[in-house]
């Protein structure tokens, strides 16, 4: 665990903090660090979202409303009123999983927490956790919503740190957790997240986030799609699907957008779609059943997805 860590908004550090999950030396507020990393704008050919800026102003940025659905929607489902107030766009994509074993330290057995340690879900409880991209170490969910929106738009992410600038495709920012969970990004020490870019072209209001839970307020996620769509007429030019809920990372579902390129959507290529997409699924115990929530939460997003207007 690093010795230092950076405080935004603060809802998940602190959270686990008092948790005593994460026990950093020294905390670094950087909210002052500089005002342009909060701001929300279109420069030139992509939009642009500042990794300081609040879950709550990006949702309610007019613009936001207007071309990027799928991000409204993803984060107006991913918390409460006072978290989105308060949380950054930056921190909200980093945010750790709400695995049991994780977030309890009582429990000896977690990879994430205490590398070489095990993995108590991969035969415990495990209701929650992801048949994507898991590994022998680690079967923990990704939990957030607002990643899933980037990736299926195909986004990029500015990152910040003594070694320079660099910009990246958002989908290989997180690392599936192979035989080291504990490392779950590919960002160095010391790195920021300072922003991320967004595309343009009216496609992009033809998007959704569709997310299904065990209750209808504040939750998280049991499986989630975000889909975007660039038709041409009826056919697809393009389909863009990420998947929360259901793996280890933001998951870009590249065979599912393979078998709709050049088709009309209906409900047996949305089905097809879905099959593709999970295919490679590994389930244990208790998990099993988000294979086929994950094929439904699909279809529908596809079906809902291909009769917006734009």
């Amino acid at each position: 665990m690093a010795a230092t860590q950076f405080l935004a908004g603060g809802t998940t550090i602190l959270d686990l903090m008092k948790l005593d999950v994460m026990q950093p030396q020294r905390l670094v507020d950087v909210n002052r660090i500089d005002a342009d990393v909060g701001r929300i704008e279109r420069p030139a050919d992509i939009f642009y979202l500042g990794a300081f800026a609040t879950m709550a102003a990006v949702a309610d940025h007019p613009d936001v409303r207007r071309d990027y659905p799928v991000v409204v929607q993803a984060l107006d489902l991913a918390a409460s009123a006072q978290i989105r107030n308060m949380a950054t766009l930056g921190g909200n994509v980093l945010q750790r999983t709400r695995c049991n074993y994780f977030r309890d330290p009582s429990w000896g057995e977690c990879n994430k927490r205490k590398p070489g340690s095990g993995c108590a879900a991969l035969d415990g409880v495990n209701r929650k956790h992801a048949v994507l991209g898991v590994s022998d170490h680690c079967c923990a969910a990704y939990p957030g919503d607002f990643a899933q929106a980037l990736v299926a738009l195909d986004a990029a992410v500015e990152i910040t740190g003594s070694r320079g600038p660099r910009v990246m495709p958002f989908e290989q920012l997180h690392r599936m957790p192979g035989d080291t969970p504990h490392i779950e990004t590919v960002l160095k020490p010391g790195e920021l997240i300072i922003g991320f870019r967004l595309p343009v072209g009216l496609w992009t209001r033809r998007s959704l986030y569709l997310k299904i839970r065990d209750r209808q307020s504040y939750e998280f996620a049991l499986a989630s799609a975000a889909v975007v769509l660039d038709l041409v007429g009826d056919t697809v030019n393009e389909a863009r699907i990420a998947l929360g809920g259901v793996a280890t990372k933001p998951w870009r579902a590249r065979e599912a957008e393979a078998t709709l390129k050049g088709r009309a959507i209906d409900e047996a290529t949305a089905e097809r779609a879905a099959g593709a997409a999970f295919a490679g699924a590994q389930t244990r115990g208790d998990n099993a059943y988000k294979v086929e929530l994950g094929k439904r939460t699909l279809v529908r997003a596809l079906l809902q997805a291909s009769q917006l207007s734009v």
